[in-house]
C-alpha cells in the first residue's frame, strides 16, 4: 500500500502543475486493487478544504470527486462508510465536511454529543453547542 498525501492528489485532480502532475499520474497509474493507494481522513478534510478555497469549486464537483477516491478498487479511503456519509452532506449544504467528519468521529467513537461553540456544527447528529443561551 503507498499512502497519498494531499498534495499528490491536488495534482492529479487539478493538472495544474504539469511536472507535478505527470509525476502523480505515474503514482496513481501504479495503483491496483492489490497494491492500492490510502487516503486517510486528514488527508480527505485538507483535500476539501484546498479545492473549495484555492480553486473554488463547487460543493458538487468535491463531492464527484471524493466519490471517485471512495469507488476506486486501487484506493482505499480511511473510514470510508463516514466519508461517504460526509460526501453526501456536503452536497446537500450546510456546515462544511470537516465538520462533518468530526460529528461522524465522535458518533463513530461511541460518543454521546460532540461539543462545539459552532451553530452550523451544532445542526448535525451526535454535536451539541455549548453555552447555547436560550431565546426563552
Amino acid at each position: 500500500m503507498t499512502g497519498l498525501d494531499t498534495n499528490v492528489i491536488v495534482r492529479f485532480l487539478m493538472k495544474d502543475d504539469a511536472d507535478q502532475a505527470e509525476l502523480a499520474n505515474a503514482v496513481f497509474a501504479k495503483l491496483t486493487s492489490d497494491a492500492p493507494g490510502f487516503v486517510c481522513r486528514e488527508v480527505l478534510v485538507e483535500l476539501v478544504w484546498v479545492l473549495q478555497k484555492i480553486y473554488r469549486l463547487p460543493r458538487t464537483d468535491i463531492a464527484d470527486a471524493i466519490e471517485g477516491l471512495l469507488g476506486a478498487r486501487e484506493i482505499v479511503v480511511e473510514a470510508g462508510d463516514q466519508v461517504a456519509v460526509a460526501v453526501d452532506r456536503l452536497r446537500k449544504g450546510g456546515a462544511g465536511f470537516a465538520d462533518q467528519m468530526i460529528a461522524l468521529a465522535g458518533q463513530g467513537a461511541g460518543c454521546r454529543a460532540t461539543v462545539t461553540f459552532d451553530r452550523k456544527a451544532a445542526g448535525f447528529p451526535g454535536m451539541s453547542l455549548l453555552g447555547a443561551v436560550s431565546d426563552h
